[in-house]
């Protein structure tokens, strides 16, 4: 079989065999090959939107609103040299997306993946972020001497 034969070429669309006629107890074969051009991409469980279409804007994307301002605001206390308090609020807003993924059956673009791959992901970084700045030098609110030994391991 020649190259031609199997490609299309360039600007001519491929030609796909017609169907065999659907009749009592016949089975239509469809192809299990993928498309060559993908025409649009499925939503993630729960993209819908968080309020009515007749909302404003804002008011649909109110999860992810949220949590980017939570963390906004955590970045903004950082820069104003509150290291520790910003840095934890940082972490609570990432674990409250994780809650509202979990408790909402719809968070619009707050949804990325799959429900619990989102909330593993937001869950651990929160979780994550709030215990590391919780175990910050100096005068840690938090100690876990685990931790300090692999930190001390890793860095000497």
């Amino acid at each position: 079989m020649t190259a031609e034969a199997s490609e299309p070429a360039a600007g001519e669309q491929r030609q796909e065999p017609p169907a065999p006629p659907a009749g009592p107890g016949r089975f239509i074969r469809r192809s299990r090959r993928f498309p060559l051009i993908t025409r649009d991409t499925a939503r993630p469980e729960g993209g819908g939107r968080a309020a009515p279409g007749a909302a404003p804007a804002p008011a649909r994307q109110w999860p992810l609103l949220t949590v980017m301002g939570g963390v906004g605001l955590g970045l903004l206390i950082v820069a104003l040299d509150a290291f520790r308090a910003g840095t934890v609020l940082i972490g609570l807003s990432l674990l409250a997306g994780a809650f509202f993924r979990w408790a909402l059956p719809e968070v619009g673009m707050l949804a990325v993946r799959s429900r619990f791959t989102d909330m593993l992901t937001y869950g651990l970084l929160g979780a994550a972020i709030v215990l590391l700045s919780l175990m910050a030098q100096p005068d840690p609110w938090v100690s876990i001497p685990f931790l300090d030994d692999v930190v001390h391991f890793t860095v000497r």
